[in-house]
């Protein structure tokens, strides 16, 4: 008996206009007039979050439909990497070109939740461009890798507003992918893939043969 094919659904994909009209395309400091890039993003059921050449955070509320901008302070730079986590908080991480890193721990008006902003600032280990960010599922663990191959775990403790951060794993080549489940860190760079297991602080590479 032949099988029933399951129906197909039309499905219609376009521009997110309310979300990029909320985006300035230019900015202006002092005399200069500067194109704002999109440099980074990343989604889940409550958030759009959009990093800019800027150094500009917009994080989209998809339930309130309200856009909010947090941002370094100092430099300006581009922001490279951003990666949200809903847990019983709502964090957002990012990283910028020049190696650093910040948690923004999100205000919610739900009962129990967070109602305060708050920030953490991983110490200036990395030194080059943030490449990659994974979040543990509860949200207090923190890796980031570089392009020069630096793996960076954060231990964060939202009620004590701590975040201590130490150097885990140094590769010779530029971080691609960090993915974090069950002590273990999945760790792809632009030669090989390996498994670092948190706990025992080994290594087990996926394959044989470097990528070419």
């Amino acid at each position: 008996m032949a099988s029933v094919a399951s129906p197909v659904i039309f499905k219609e994909f376009c521009p997110l206009y309310y979300l990029l009209n909320a985006i300035p395309t230019k900015i202006q400091k002092g005399f200069r007039s500067i194109v704002v890039y999109l440099t980074a993003l990343d989604t889940n059921g409550d958030y759009i979050a959009v990093g800019s050449s800027i150094g500009m955070l917009y994080l989209y509320c998809r339930h309130l439909n309200q856009m909010k901008k947090y941002n370094f302070e100092g430099k300006c730079e581009s922001i490279t990497f951003v990666k949200l986590l809903s847990c019983f908080d709502d964090l957002v991480a990012l990283g910028t070109a020049s190696g650093r890193v910040a948690v923004f721990q999100l205000v919610s008006s739900l009962p129990g939740r967070n109602k305060q902003l708050r920030r953490f600032d991983v110490a200036g280990i990395h030194k080059s461009s943030i490449t990659a960010l994974a979040w543990s599922p509860n949200g207090m663990k923190l890796f980031s890798g570089d392009d020069k191959g630096k793996i960076v775990y954060s231990a964060l403790d939202l009620d004590q507003g701590i975040c201590n951060s130490s150097l885990v794993l140094e590769e010779p080549s530029s971080i691609v992918q960090l993915e974090y489940n069950q002590k273990v860190l999945l760790v792809s760079t632009l030669q090989r893939t390996l498994l670092f297991y948190t706990e025992e602080k080994s290594v087990k590479q996926v394959g044989t043969q470097p990528r070419k």
